[in-house]
């Protein structure tokens, strides 16, 4: 049986991660784009708070359950920046290119541990304006911030977090030079949606992946 959800999101990169792993499962998604909705003014102090404020947003315009996530790079050395501000970390308008100038300067002259960080992702779906149980669901992806930014792919900090690669362990690739598949696999949203999809399977009773 479809199910029709809203995804409170106008990033395409974000829209086809939800999509590739929602789709196959009789999911209907709808970015909130067909909507003309505002973006939500992400007022929280966590990524949990800030998921939630703009589900609740996509649902009061659309009247459908509403899934929506909020993610960002966390680098520890930082103080966890740029942690929620990683989509404005070099300021309002920023675009990826400024936001990882920002960040390589941060880091410069660090090596090793220093320059550890991880992707977070938090994803709620809301059935409603009131929901009161949400579900919510976190997926956290380690890696390394490069000192140089590699491949075309992805989107956001994706050229400058390095990764092992699955044939070889030792050989580290940025996640722009992943294949779209291998990413949603196993990064922090890919492991966010796939909690997701269990916790509705507990809820509804039955729901399998």
């Amino acid at each position: 049986m479809e199910r029709e959800y809203v995804v409170a999101s106008s990033n395409p990169g974000k829209l086809r991660e939800i999509a590739g792993v929602l789709k196959p499962l009789g999911f209907v998604v709808h970015p909130q784009s067909d909507w003309q909705i505002p973006e939500a003014e992400e007022s929280g102090s966590t990524f949990v708070e800030n998921a939630l404020i703009k589900a609740r947003q996509a649902t009061h315009y659309t009247g459908l359950p509403a899934i929506a996530d909020d993610s960002g790079l966390v680098v520890p050395v930082l103080n966890g920046e740029p942690g929620i501000y990683s989509a404005r970390y070099a300021g309002e308008d920023a675009d990826d290119q400024a936001n990882m100038r920002k960040l390589l300067a941060e880091l410069k002259g660090r090596s090793g541990d220093d320059r550890c960080g991880y992707f977070y992702c938090a994803v709620v779906l809301l059935n409603s304006v009131d929901d009161p149980a949400p579900l919510i669901a976190t997926g956290r992806w380690c890696g390394l911030i490069l000192d140089t930014p590699k491949g075309d792919g992805g989107f956001g900090y994706d050229p400058l977090f390095g990764v092992s690669t699955s044939s070889d362990p030792e050989q580290q690739c940025s996640a722009a030079e992943l294949a779209a598949a291998d990413k949603s696999r196993i990064s922090h949203r890919g492991q966010a949606l796939k909690e997701l999809v269990r916790k509705l399977g507990e809820r509804d009773g039955g729901f399998t992946t």
